[in-house]
């Protein structure tokens, strides 16, 4: 139980340091857009003479940046109310199929005497076509023991391969649904695109584990099985703690990236409103390039396979992040894609709707954990293993 009047006198005696945090932002915000309007009044080439790719500057402009003041694209579609929206985003989506995958995890290392785990994937395709039905659905999967605490390569602990699991089963999907749906141009089919919970660019510092290794591979995978299928997926982070474009403004000013970290890129752009003003408006397209994402590296242009640009999607909140494969933008898909992206947002009133649906399918509630443990409990009667419920889950469990 949460008791308000203590949290209330805690946020009176911590109110100070709040209010020195407010205005350290706003101040490191005001120095970044003085720098950001700098920037923009370079073109392309001035700004790529100036910074070294191999210097890990954050990001990179493309060639979206044409010296005219702003980094913003606006969107420039306004709608009197919520059905006017709606009425623009089914244009945008009918005929077009859209998808989504997300996970969750089961493990309770404490509370049970055997070690098992289980895993859950929910997924949402929609074909936005009356004539044909949508699909929402799920896998289900335990891990053993001997999947838990297998150390016969790196030891890891049993939870870090519960997420390792889940990780590689989205991504899984994500996948089939790329497959799938490749040659979609030949068919005379509406550009289709896919969603993925969370960041494309997928980093681990060096030297890295065969575990951290795996993620990556996965992850550049994906990427490219979305440029060889020519179909777009996007890696849709709601509330990115990023600083690639602080990071490319503070390698342009040449002032060294000393600024404290405590600002990010979704912070400043939603404290700057002369950015990314209306709902809809982006900011150009930018390539990634952060240190020690070599493997994200194109072999032919050096340029990374991966960009990415911030969307407003609401109002009352920062700005998404969505990171885009290089491709997209390369071969001018980049306007449609962020289009399916806005329609989606406008179906889930701010959130990618497919994202949204994917995440209560793949959801393992209270409830269900419950229901998990004692169906672990009645097969292990049933098998006579030696497996046990931990009293202080059982009364937990009569308490809430």
């Amino acid at each position: 139980m949460l008791y308000r009047e203590l949290l209330e006198a805690e946020l009176q005696r911590q109110k100070d340091d709040f209010l020195d945090f407010s205005r350290f932002q706003e101040d490191e915000a005001r120095r970044y857009f003085a720098i950001l309007q700098r920037l923009a009044a370079k073109s392309h080439a001035e700004i790529t003479q100036k910074l070294s790719p191999k210097a890990g500057t954050g990001a990179l402009p493309s060639e979206e940046l044409v010296g005219d003041g702003t980094i913003a694209s606006e969107f420039g579609i306004t709608w009197a109310n919520h059905e006017e929206a709606r009425e623009w985003a089914s244009g945008i989506l009918a005929g077009r199929t859209t998808f989504a995958a997300d996970g969750s995890q089961l493990y309770s290392e404490k509370d049970v005497s055997l070690p098992v785990a289980a895993v859950q994937i929910g997924w949402f395709e929609n074909p936005h076509d009356r004539s044909q039905k949508y699909t929402k659905d799920a896998e289900f999967r335990l891990l053993s023991p001997s999947e838990l605490l297998d150390d016969s390569a790196e030891p890891a602990n049993p939870e870090t391969r519960v997420g390792e699991a889940r990780f590689h089963a989205e991504v899984a999907r994500v996948r089939d649904f790329l497959e799938r749906h490749a040659g979609w141009k030949e068919r005379g089919e509406r550009m289709p695109l896919a969603f993925f919970d969370g960041t494309l660019l997928v980093s681990f510092s060096l030297p890295q584990t065969s575990l951290q290794r795996s993620f990556v591979e996965a992850m550049v995978g994906l990427v490219e099985t979305s440029g060889r299928t020519r179909v777009p997926v996007i890696g849709y982070i709601d509330r990115s703690l990023s600083r690639d474009l602080l990071n490319l403004l503070e390698a342009f000013d040449g002032s060294g990236n000393n600024a404290s970290k405590m600002l990010y890129d979704s912070a400043f752009l939603s404290s700057s409103g002369r950015i990314l003003g209306n709902w809809g408006d982006r900011t150009q397209f930018l390539f990634s390039n952060r240190k020690g994402m070599e493997a994200f590296s194109d072999g032919i242009s050096g340029t990374s396979t991966v960009g990415f640009c911030y969307l407003a999607t609401s109002r009352e909140s920062s700005p998404a992040r969505l990171d885009i494969p290089s491709w997209i933008y390369e071969s001018g898909y980049l306007d449609e894609t962020v289009d399916i992206v806005r329609a989606e947002c406008v179906i889930g009133l701010g959130y990618p709707y497919p994202l949204e649906t994917a995440d209560a399918t793949a959801l393992i509630s209270a409830r269900d954990r419950k229901i998990f443990l004692k169906a672990l409990q009645e097969f292990s009667l049933r098998e006579k293993l030696n497996f046990s419920v931990s009293r202080k889950d059982a009364s937990k469990g009569r308490r809430r």
